[in-house]
């Protein structure tokens, strides 16, 4: 379950109990990199791109999911309006944070961090804990017919990206109970979060991010 804490950053009720984790979901009044100064981030480039972090910090090149598992590291990525996912391996001590916009939906980012935690930190996908955090809802998410047909849609529609990751995560192996989803729009809630689709160029960024302690 979601909450706001008096920090003003959304947390996963399920994930405090892990000791080691700093996880969070900013909103447009929460200053997560004056909190985090060796906050790590990517050049978002809607793609499958995954990237290491190895302790670095600063910008890390291009890509849109960053994994680590160095101690006092923090992954962050950036959103207003794409889907903000953070991966969490409780047994392992690594941890992902992934941006997926529609386009990165459909290169499935979401499945690519998956199997890049597998990869190089030998994260069993059921192991996984996944929070989907704040982004465009399909109430606001209307899109035109070239980019719904890549949801298997027809015309305009509403697209529901965060349900798309969703079913993707479950796709590659990760456990139902264990995707947490804050069906927070975006758009929907200006006091709270920035949009691109509401504010367009005048649109800020919320970071979302994960770090071991």
């Amino acid at each position: 379950m979601f909450y706001l804490d008096s920090r003003h950053i959304y947390r996963v009720t399920e994930l405090d109990s892990i000791e080691w984790l700093e996880h969070g979901f900013g909103t447009r009044i929460s200053d997560i990199p004056a909190r985090f100064p060796n906050l790590a981030s990517l050049r978002q480039v809607h793609s499958a791109e995954c990237v290491a972090a190895e302790g670095r910090t600063g910008l890390l090149g291009s890509g849109d999911a960053l994994l680590e598992n160095a101690s006092g590291a923090v992954v962050a990525v950036k959103t207003a309006d794409c889907i903000p996912i953070l991966l969490v391996d409780e047994r392992s001590r690594a941890v992902a944070a992934v941006h997926a916009g529609w386009r990165g939906t459909v290169a499935r980012i979401a499945a690519s961090a998956v199997a890049a935690m597998r990869d190089r930190f030998g994260s069993a996908p059921a192991d996984l804990h996944a929070a989907i955090g704040p982004g465009i809802g399909p109430c606001c998410y209307e899109v035109g017919p070239e980019v719904a047909a890549r949801f298997a849609e027809r015309g305009r529609a509403h697209i529901d990206l965060a349900d798309a990751n969703r079913r993707q995560l479950i796709e590659a192996g990760v456990t139902g109970r264990r995707i947490y989803a804050s069906n927070l729009c975006t758009m929907c809630r200006p006091e709270e979060f920035h949009s691109f689709r509401r504010d367009k160029e005048a649109a800020g960024r919320l970071y979302s991010f994960a770090g071991i302690r």
